[in-house]
């Protein structure tokens, strides 16, 4: 297994869905990723080099927040809210889903 952002990402996968496995990495930004790496999002992991998988490593520490950072981020702004005792921490301090918009079909 290769290790990426702190994560085993499954060998056996297509690197676009492997990297879905990392906290805050969706498919689109996956696709991202991979376009600003320069590496097709079909291949399977146990493929790639480990220059490309250097390559994607970089471009995920270089530009964007997942894993632990972003736990950590989502954390502190739920504390935030709930310290200055907005109507959205509020729901948060009662375990409460978030209120839907007056204006939301469904």
């Amino acid at each position: 297994m290769s290790r990426i952002a702190g994560i085993d990402v499954p060998d056996n996968k297509q690197i676009g869905i492997s990297l879905t496995y990392i906290f805050g990495i969706g498919p689109s930004l996956s696709r991202r990723i991979l376009k600003t790496a320069n590496i097709a999002d079909d291949v399977k992991v146990k493929d790639l080099s480990e220059d490309e998988i250097n390559r994607v490593r970089q471009e995920i520490t270089a530009h964007y927040q997942v894993e632990g950072d972003l736990a950590q981020a989502v954390r502190l702004n739920i504390n935030r809210l709930k310290d200055i005792e907005s109507y959205r921490g509020g729901r948060h301090k009662a375990s409460l889903p978030p209120a839907r918009a007056k204006n939301a079909q469904g």
